[in-house]
């Protein structure tokens, strides 16, 4: 995208208070609440089903909250709730949809003028906003092109200007980049998180992929069930996971089910930890190479991938046959003998998942 910077845009905090929604009296969210402040990005993490996108039609209105079940406002506007219902044109935002969900029959300049000329704006008005918006995210001089002429990654550029012409408050993305390959995934990534903060508009990002999550948002609510089962910043999550479901759906490390007993290494991993606790989570980051080094142990390298870099490292030892997880910068062999040191103080007995 563009190194010019976007105008500096004022978003609106949002409050999600008690939030329930049924289809056909089947539950698909159960009493969310969220505060956002003015600008924060919040990323809905969870997989398939787990409700994210429900929440996120009934923040863009296009999903009425029924008398009772809890009410959404914007800033101080009561938009949802309470028996009111504000309709989406009204609410002040812009949204990214999974599809681009451009009209084929108009070309890219007009599909981004769309919502300034409903709005009534002049022309000579609405050409300058247009312009300014295309250029803001790498689309220069694309205004005459027809959607269908450029690629996915173009077309996802064509539907974020057309989101942020009208410089809204608020800007609802749904998992828009799931239909890139992964290599523009992660450069869409990167420039949509640096344009949200020079705008400074509040956002609410739909996702199931957990690198765009903590690339992108200020914090992030991992869902499942309908339920939010942790509201934390990205760096919380991945420190201080608040039990055993968002331990694994994170994948953060390894979970065993241990209990502290003598002469066990699980008591020298956390000899603070209560007599009754079921779980020891030891993260990748508490578990690193050692050489030669005191207080080691040793394991079996059954497995690495390579992702961003690093290698993800599964080793099996006596107390783990299942496999401890780390993070490597060597690419080490397949039943290769290595020693590790742990970082005590990193390690967690988390409590099971309600």
């Amino acid at each position: 995208m563009t190194e010019s910077p976007a105008k500096k845009m004022e978003g609106t905090s949002i409050t999600i208070d008690g939030l329930t929604h049924r289809f056909a009296q089947n539950p698909v969210l159960d009493r969310i609440d969220i505060h956002l402040e003015p600008g924060q990005v919040l990323a809905l993490l969870g997989p398939s089903g787990c409700g994210k996108t429900t929440l996120l039609k009934l923040l863009a209105g296009l999903l009425p909250v029924a008398a009772g079940h809890g009410r959404i406002l914007f800033g101080d506007k009561l938009v949802a709730g309470d028996g009111h219902f504000l309709p989406p044109e009204a609410r002040g935002l812009g949204m990214v949809f999974q599809d681009y969900a451009l009209w084929p029959h108009m070309s890219v300049g007009k599909n981004v003028a769309f919502a300034l000329e409903m709005r009534g704006m002049p022309k000579k008005e609405r050409d300058p906003r247009v312009a300014r918006a295309l250029e803001i995210v790498g689309l220069k001089n694309h205004e005459d092109r027809n959607p269908s002429s450029l690629s996915g990654g173009q077309q996802q550029r064509v539907a974020l200007a057309r989101a942020i012409v009208a410089e809204p408050q608020v800007l609802l993305f749904d998992e828009p980049l799931s239909n890139l390959d992964r290599d523009l995934r992660e450069s869409l990534c990167h420039e949509i998180g640096h344009l949200l903060r020079t705008m400074g508009t509040t956002a609410v990002y739909v996702t199931h992929d957990q690198e765009e999550a903590f690339a992108l948002a200020d914090v992030v609510a991992v869902m499942q069930g309908g339920r939010i089962r942790q509201l934390a910043t990205p760096d919380m999550l991945v420190t201080e996971p608040a039990n055993t479901l968002i331990a694994e759906f994170l994948k953060l490390g390894t979970l065993l089910h241990a209990k502290e007993v003598p002469h066990s290494w699980h008591q020298r991993f956390a000899p603070n930890a209560a007599v009754d606790a079921q779980h020891l989570f030891i993260p990748q980051s508490a578990l690193s190479l050692a050489a030669n080094a005191a207080h080691c142990f040793r394991g079996e390298v059954t497995m690495q991938r390579y992702r961003n870099g690093r290698f993800i490292t599964e080793v099996r030892t006596p107390d783990a046959p299942k496999g401890l997880v780390l993070t490597t910068d060597t690419r080490l062999s397949h039943g290769q003998i290595i020693d590790l040191t742990v970082d005590w103080q990193r390690l967690r007995w988390l409590p099971q998942a309600a």
